[in-house]
């Protein structure tokens, strides 16, 4: 299994106030950052799974629309965000 709950606490404690954050939404972003590029490289080796896909991108929009929400209330958050976790944006 690749999300083992260490690797959780571990991505929470880096980007959320503590390992129990797990409702912020930086915390939120950095968890849907790791699982996306792990479904972009399973979907590169299984380029027939179409459910895979499907799951890629409603992951994709979910982040996309947390980090819009972020944008809007807060700009600084936001830049920082992305700066660490080497988003385009």
């Amino acid at each position: 299994m690749y999300l083992t709950p260490e690797v959780k606490k571990k991505i929470f404690s880096e980007y959320g106030k503590s390992e129990f954050d797990t409702g912020s939404i930086e915390a939120q972003v950095a968890l849907f950052t790791y699982r996306i590029l792990h479904l972009t490289q399973h979907r590169k080796e299984n380029h027939k799974d179409l459910v895979t896909e499907r799951s890629l991108v409603r992951l994709v929009g979910k982040r996309r629309k947390l980090l819009d929400y972020l944008k809007r209330t807060d700009i600084e958050r936001y830049r920082a965000l992305i700066k660490k976790l080497n988003l385009r944006k």
